[in-house]
Parts: C-alpha cells; structure tokens; sequence
C-alpha cells in the first residue's frame, strides 16, 4: 500500500493558496507555504582545504529546481555558514568575507536562485554560525556569548567556547551583512537569520547561554536584542530595500533558563521595530529538542509548538505587518488550516523532504495531509535522528534526479535500516578524517523522476 498519509477527512484547502504581502520589502508571496531549512551535505566539501568548502554543486541545483517546480511559496535554503572553519555541518553552502561577488562560486549561487525562482517562489538564504555548536573535529575553538560548554550529543562533541570579544563581535555581525549582499546580488529574494536551534544569535538571546555583563548581556531588552539588531541594521545598509530579511527563532527552549515565550515575545517586537518582513517560529535546542509529541494533546493539535506560537502571536500589536509562519509537527491539512486562524504560515521540513510537490498536492486536493512513516519512525516513536537520516536520503535521491522513496511501506524501511547501519559504521570509522560527509544512500529500487 503505497503513501500512507496522515489525515482522512477532504477539506477546502482554498486558504492556504492565498497570498501573502510581505512589509516592508513589498514582495508576494505566491501562498501559505514554506519550505523550510534541512541540512543538505550536497555542497562541495573538502577536509584540508577551506576555501574549496561550501559551493552549490549540480546537486545543489537540481534540489531547488524540484522545489520551485513544487509549488512553495517560499522557498529557505539549509544552512550557509558565514565561516569557512565554523559551520553547521560538512557539506553545508558557505559564504565568507574572502567570497567575492563574481566568479565560479558566486556563478553557482546564481544558478541556484535561477532554478528554484522558475516558477514563482521566492527563495530565501537562511544564514547561520553554530556559536558554540560548532563540532570539535572541525574547530575545537568555539565563540559564543559566553564560555558555556555544550555537552557531547549524537555522538558529536563540540569546541570549547569563548566570550566573543567586540572584535570578534563586529567580525561576525560584518560577515553575515557581506553574506546579504552576495545573495542579493546573486539574484536571491531574501534572507534568513538562523536565531533559533541554539546557533549563535539563539546563545546571544538565551540567558541560558548569555552571562554577558556588558551592552551584549541579558540585563534588559535592549541588550538583549542588541546582536541581531546589529546584523539586521548592518545587512539593511548592505541590501537593496525589496530585498526580505526574515530570522528563524524558538518560541520556547524547554529547559530551565532559556528563553520563554514572553522573550520570545518581546524580541518579535524588537524585530518588527527593526524592518524584519517575518519570523519562522520554531523550538528547541540541541539539549532539548523539543520536537515529538510528548502527550495525546499535542499529536491531536499536530504543531509542536502551536502553543506558544499562538502566545507570541497575539502578544502583537492588532496593526503588526510582520508575518509568522510556524515550523515543527504539522501533518494534517485540518492543522494547517487552523493554524491559518492565528499565524499567517506553515512551514514544513522533512515532509518537504518527502514530497517536494507538497503544496501542489495539497491545493489541488489531491491529498489530506503529509506521508506517514512506518510506525515507530517518525517524531511520535522518538527516533528523531533516524527521521533526520530519512530526510537526508530523501533530498540525496532527489538531487540526483529521482523520484524520493515510500518510508510508510515496511520493505523501503526494512531496507533502508540496513542502509543505514552501514551508514554509521562508515561515519564512526572516518572519526576526524572529515572525509566521509553525505546522507545515508538507499541503496535498493529506486525511479528516475519525470
């Protein structure tokens, strides 16, 4: 039985087609869909040479090219990282200050825009710096708000982090306006900050991770806010004025002393003083997640963090233009639906990842919600890094020209469970090579797409 989906009942999708004026860039979006930052690995990658890291490849290209084919709306791109040495992951697109805005790497980026803009949506840069995040194989010297250590996860340990000095301040606030600018020039519609997830702008808001005494600590809003008003004003300087700036942030972190959603609140209002066109409202950190459905209550409401969204969203005032669009959980067209009565957009990931087509489907009736994995391997079985691995294989496979695999049917996920237990023997043994980078490979029947 192929696809099995979440969602049963036909319902008029009609809302979520509507579209959306973006303030104060002044763009339209086609609809109510986003589609939201993954980690790719497709991006040229070499372990001893910096500066040949981070370029678009064909690969690239041709996972865009299938989602503007898709019907998005918007359309974020996986993280690029503004450092060569400092970054998301292996195989991440990166753009640093010795990136210049002519020749092969900026040609690829071109492409880039060109192939997922093809059919009208808007694609949008998320920028990022993993702070303290940052892998210890890759750096073992982290720069964050303040010294705090994140413990190992996922197998994965990370570099001990140090106050950033004002120096290194106005270095990384001057890296992520010079990344605006190469996109934009590079024919891409926007940007967005990644302020959520525990990256660095995320340790600058969070008191758990700020004890910062001085204009960059937590003591008031102000102070607070002042990092990302100081990338947001230096990339505002940089970019021309139709260009959209937008910033992923968490609504809440799940854990004693990080931030709450009247925090959240309050920068949403900073960001609205400060010309951003919209916030992607999300959750979690990398010590706490925060993405399953820990009660029947949730999994019912589908949005993991619909709750707090909602809390943020009506903290604005009644004649706020910024616009919200929420991440994290969403399966059904019944949710999306009700979430439209209070945040002006859906965004999605791993079902992106699935379906490239999904908002096709959707307005066109053709289905009632996203594809249902075999039981025990979505969020609701708590395997995330699994899910996470599933995606991975999924975006693989497209950008090679394929149609994505049906994790609902029992034998793709038989087969892929060995795929993937290769995949991390592989990745253990490579320790700190660096040489063993991209996503799971399934390697049973697959299609070539149409």
């Amino acid at each position: 039985m192929p696809y099995e989906r979440y969602g049963t009942e036909l319902v008029d999708p009609a809302p979520l087609g509507r579209p959306l004026e973006l303030y104060p860039s002044g763009r339209r979006v086609l609809n109510r869909f986003m589609k939201s930052s993954m980690a790719e690995s497709l991006a040229t990658w070499d372990p001893k040479v910096p500066h040949l890291r981070g370029v678009p490849t064909d690969e690239s290209i041709e996972l865009y090219r299938r989602w503007g084919e898709g019907g998005w709306g918007l359309i974020l791109t996986g993280n690029m990282d503004i450092s060569f040495d400092s970054m998301d992951d292996l195989g991440d697109m990166i753009i640093t200050t010795d990136c210049p805005m002519s020749g092969p790497r900026f040609e690829k980026f071109q492409e880039l825009a060109k192939a997922a803009k093809a059919h009208g949506s808007l694609i949008i840069g998320q920028l990022s710096h993993p702070g303290r995040q940052v892998q210890a194989r890759l750096n073992p010297e982290a720069i964050s708000a303040s010294d705090v250590q994140l413990e190992p996860k996922m197998g994965m340990s990370f570099g001990k982090p140090h106050p950033a000095s004002k120096a290194e301040i106005d270095e990384i606030v001057e890296g992520f306006a010079y990344a605006a600018e190469y996109l934009d020039k590079a024919g891409f519609d926007g940007i967005e900050l990644h302020a959520a997830h525990g990256y660095i702008i995320a340790q600058f808001l969070s008191p758990r991770t700020n004890k910062r005494t001085d204009e960059y600590g937590t003591q008031t809003v102000e102070n607070r806010l002042r990092f990302i008003t100081d990338i947001a004003r230096a990339i505002r300087k940089r970019v021309s004025p139709s260009f959209v700036v937008g910033a992923k942030l968490n609504s809440v972190e799940f854990q004693d002393a990080g931030v709450t959603p009247k925090e959240a609140e309050e920068v949403c209002g900073g960001l609205e003083q400060e010309g951003f066109d919209f916030v992607e409202l999300s959750g979690g950190n990398y010590e706490n997640f925060g993405m399953k459905w820990e009660k029947d209550s949730t999994q019912k409401r589908e949005a993991y963090f619909l709750k707090w969204a909602k809390v943020v969203s009506e903290s604005l005032p009644a004649d706020s233009k910024l616009k919200m669009f929420l991440v994290g959980g969403i399966r059904t067209v019944d949710a999306m639906l009700e979430i439209l009565k209070t945040i002006d957009g859906v965004s999605f990931a791993r079902p992106a990842a699935a379906e490239p087509d999904l908002p096709t489907k959707v307005l066109s009736g053709k289905v009632t919600g996203t594809i249902k994995p075999v039981e025990g391997n979505d969020d609701i079985g708590g395997k995330f890094a699994v899910d996470l691995g599933m995606a991975k294989t999924q975006l693989r496979l497209t950008a090679r020209g394929y149609q994505t695999i049906d994790f609902s049917d029992e034998e793709v996920m038989a087969h892929f469970k060995k795929d993937i237990d290769v995949w991390w023997d592989n990745l253990v043994a490579d320790g700190d090579k660096l040489e063993y980078i991209r996503a799971p490979e399934y390697t049973g029947p697959v299609v070539l797409a149409k």
